[in-house]
């Protein structure tokens, strides 16, 4: 085995490692059918994941959500026919299945069902004002990433600008911002949505300054930088809620249908009425 095989054979062993997924906790939190119900084309979806790497993610960004990644409805709403092509290219799908596209460890940039994340916390969150000619072009441009390799040593490169520069050894110093033309292009999940939606010039977490006029400037941020929680914090992008009763009616909550006497602790439901010997003791 030369060099160049055993090396592509150990990454591919340690994204496995890094990609095994613990078993689903907190399903209360996620309501899938009436995420597809409300979700739409556009909307960036964020992950709380339960795979190591996602484990690593959430500690050196210090947030709960690990992934994200950026809806763009079925094919049959997609209205550019070159778009649909590609699409079809990269997911064997039928018209009906609502798509996403990410970047994940391992396969790069794809385009995946959104059912692949049913077991998921899931949040939606939605770009304000984004209109109908926009949408399709950051689907376009999402779209004109795939294939592209993840960026596994990005991931470390956050991690260095999160720690103070004291404890960082120069000889570490990030190659974040360097990307030559000959190499392949790579990146990671938030990065590659943040893009999308830069190329049309939608807020994210801009920089804003005043030029010797006093008029506000807006200054874009590296989307290398960015986090899926950063999209979390974004003032631009609404959290979506998913309630499965509706909530219209004036106090509505007295109306809910509480299961008596009973109690979850996150792990198991459990019965709140005391027991013969608790009731002794």
């Amino acid at each position: 085995m030369n060099n160049a095989k055993a090396g592509h054979t150990l990454i591919a062993f340690i994204s496995q490692w890094l990609l095994k997924d613990s078993p689903p906790k907190r399903a209360y939190l996620c309501d899938f059918p009436q995420i597809c119900q409300k979700i739409t084309p556009g909307d960036v979806l964020l992950i709380e994941g339960r795979s190591r790497i996602s484990h690593i993610i959430k500690s050196v960004t210090q947030s709960p959500w690990s992934h994200a990644m950026l809806y763009i409805g079925k094919l049959e709403e997609i209205s550019n026919t070159s778009i649909q092509a590609t699409i079809q290219q990269w997911c064997n799908c039928n018209t009906t299945t609502p798509l996403i596209i990410e970047s994940e460890l391992g396969s790069g940039t794809i385009v995946s069902p959104l059912a692949k994340y049913q077991e998921d916390h899931i949040r939606i969150l939605r770009p304000q004002g984004l209109s109908v000619e926009d949408t399709q072009k950051i689907i376009a441009y999402a779209t004109g990433r795939l294939g592209a390799h993840y960026n596994l040593k990005h991931v470390f490169d956050l991690f260095r600008f999160l720690v103070p520069w004291s404890f960082v050894p120069k000889r570490w110093g990030s190659y974040i911002f360097e990307h030559s033309g000959s190499q392949p292009l790579e990146e990671i999940c938030s990065s590659m949505i943040a893009e999308a939606f830069q190329s049309i010039q939608f807020p994210i977490l801009p920089i804003v300054t005043t030029d010797p006029e006093k008029n506000i400037e807006l200054i874009e941020r590296n989307p290398r930088l960015f986090t899926p929680s950063d999209f979390d914090f974004s003032p631009y992008f609404s959290v979506i809620k998913y309630p499965i009763f509706p909530v219209d009616e004036k106090a509505y909550y007295h109306h809910l249908p509480w299961k008596s006497k009973m109690m979850s602790n996150d792990f198991e439901v459990v019965s709140t009425t005391p027991t013969d010997a608790s009731k002794k003791a």
